[in-house]
């Protein structure tokens, strides 16, 4: 989460939720990797290469804006990246513990790296605050943490990795929707084909092996 709200500086809100969509593949590679799974097949491979192709569309626009933009995709790849790994290691430890409890134990964790973090970066409470920061900073503690993270826990608990992280074929048309009507944030011909690659991607990699098994 620090990765991705210190990149959030420097690209538009659509274009995070846009990387995110890649994990499923990420979530696949490390599933293969680390707990032996060995599906990898030609659609898999196809997917693989039009997440790249998507990305690498979104990056060339970055380029173009500014060096800090390839700095925030970097760091918002090194949280997808995370995300990924963490997905899989529960799975792996199979410790079947309650939603909450996983949330609690994270947060339990997480609060004093923060807290040193803050110090040693910043160190200064703000005097003032503004609405529009108050209000996403309420959001986040009371209702995307602890209530979006424990939904997530429980169907990662109940599903598998790569099937948690098809959640992601929805979130980038809705942020880049809401990004531009919101936020007024750009719109370029090279970001929508992006999106659109890694999109087919992700129908490809989530429906096509299905299908096929289903022939079979």
């Amino acid at each position: 989460m620090m990765a991705v709200y210190w990149g959030a500086q420097f690209i538009p809100s659509g274009w995070i939720s846009i990387i995110f969509g890649l994990s499923p593949f990420i979530t696949a590679l490390l599933t293969a990797l680390w707990l032996g799974d060995r599906s990898l097949t030609w659609d898999k491979l196809l997917a693989y290469l039009l997440g790249v192709g998507g990305l690498a569309l979104i990056f060339s626009t970055a380029i173009q804006m500014s060096f800090q933009s390839v700095l925030g995709i970097s760091s918002v790849l090194l949280a997808v990246f995370l995300q990924a790994l963490s997905a899989v290691w529960v799975k792996r430890l199979q410790a079947k513990l309650p939603a909450l409890t996983q949330v609690t134990g994270g947060l339990i964790f997480a609060t004093p790296l923060y807290l040193i973090t803050w110090w040693l970066i910043d160190g200064i409470i703000p005097t003032t605050l503004p609405a529009y920061s108050l209000l996403s900073i309420l959001y986040l503690g009371l209702i995307a943490t602890p209530i979006g993270f424990a939904l997530y826990y429980y169907i990662l608990t109940h599903l598998a990795a790569t099937r948690v992280a098809l959640i992601t074929l929805v979130s980038p048309i809705l942020a880049l929707f809401l990004g531009y009507y919101l936020n007024e944030e750009v719109l370029t011909i090279k970001i929508i084909a992006g999106t659109g690659l890694i999109l087919c991607a992700l129908l490809i990699h989530s429906f096509v092996g299905r299908y096929r098994r289903k022939v079979d």
